[in-house]
């Protein structure tokens, strides 16, 4: 079922998971998002997402087991188990004030970094599956390849791509411990709950699971090194998860290391997607895309396991 398909019926859920007695309502519909990997509607209080059509069943239901045990980290969903709803998967959720993209000093950068460092410390269930952030690179890619394959812009970044490890291609497990991971770490993902006056949330569990911690940091540290993230917020964002004790980076060495891979990977996934992007809505990249495709030239030409640093 499309996403199209999906939303009136999803509409008509949110509304009745919000007025279970059927109380009359003068509250209209919100729809946050609404993609083929997720389409969210907010009705009250009350947001119900329809998950990706390939979600796997048993593998969502462990990651809001997750959210339920750790609420004071993540928002915990409102039903304990995922719902159907025309061949989806369903969840329902409390509705969170999400980061204002027009305050942008007011952004929560130390308290995502020290939600992140605790998670890093909680204990997965078993069975937990990989965290899918390597996945999603994969899929970026593979959809400027499918969609936009002689764009000019493809080829520094497909060569960039080509220079990771196995692993952040998902073609090899990851290394190191198996960390509990939220895989797809950026502003968009943290709410206040309850809103406006509460504590800094992680939301949409998705990607959670295990693997390489430093994942998590990535998208902020690859912004740092494309120019794109200012360095005193980058060292707020790194010294509040050190001092937080996060196991993701030694607390008094050079963190490079550790993230100069998911930092790359990240940079290929931005600019990937950006060129499919701008490639369907028929308009040419813009200054902060084209300056992700230029870090991603500049990868290229210095492999991963040679670098001490990321290429600036």
């Amino acid at each position: 079922m499309t996403t199209t398909d999906v939303l009136p019926a999803l509409r008509a859920t949110v509304r009745g998971a919000a007025h279970p007695q059927a109380a009359p309502c003068s509250h209209p519909d919100a729809v946050l998002a609404e993609r083929e990997d997720g389409t969210v509607v907010r009705h009250a209080d009350t947001v119900a997402k329809a998950h990706a059509p390939d979600t796997d069943p048993a593998h969502l239901a462990l990651r809001l087991t997750v959210a339920t045990a750790h609420p004071d980290l993540l928002l915990a969903p409102l039903r304990p188990d995922p719902s159907a709803l025309h061949g989806r998967l369903i969840t329902f959720w409390p509705y969170g004030t999400p980061v204002d993209p027009e305050t942008p000093d007011d952004a929560p950068w130390e308290e995502a970094a020290t939600l992140l460092a605790h998670l890093h410390r909680r204990e997965a269930p078993p069975g937990l599956p990989p965290m899918r952030g390597p996945v999603k690179a994969a899929r970026a890619v593979a959809r400027l390849t499918g969609t936009a394959p002689d764009h000019p812009a493809a080829p520094p970044v497909l060569r960039a791509w080509r220079t990771l490890p196995a692993w952040a291609r998902t073609e090899a497990p990851m290394p190191g411990p198996t960390i509990l991971c939220h895989g797809d770490l950026h502003l968009g993902q943290l709410v206040r709950h309850p809103a406006s006056t509460g504590p800094w949330r992680l939301i949409d569990v998705d990607d959670l699971g295990v693997g390489a911690a430093a994942w998590d940091l990535a998208r902020p540290a690859a912004w740092y090194a494309c120019g794109l993230l200012p360095p005193d917020v980058w060292a707020r964002f790194l010294g509040a998860y050190q001092r937080a004790d996060g196991p993701a980076v030694p607390a008094d060495a050079d963190p490079w290391p550790v993230l100069d891979v998911p930092a790359r990977a990240l940079t290929v996934q931005t600019a990937a997607l950006a060129i499919a992007k701008s490639t369907a809505a028929g308009r040419p990249l813009d200054d902060v895309e084209g300056a992700v495709i230029d870090a991603c030239d500049r990868m290229s030409t210095v492999p991963p396991e040679l670098a001490s640093d990321f290429p600036k």
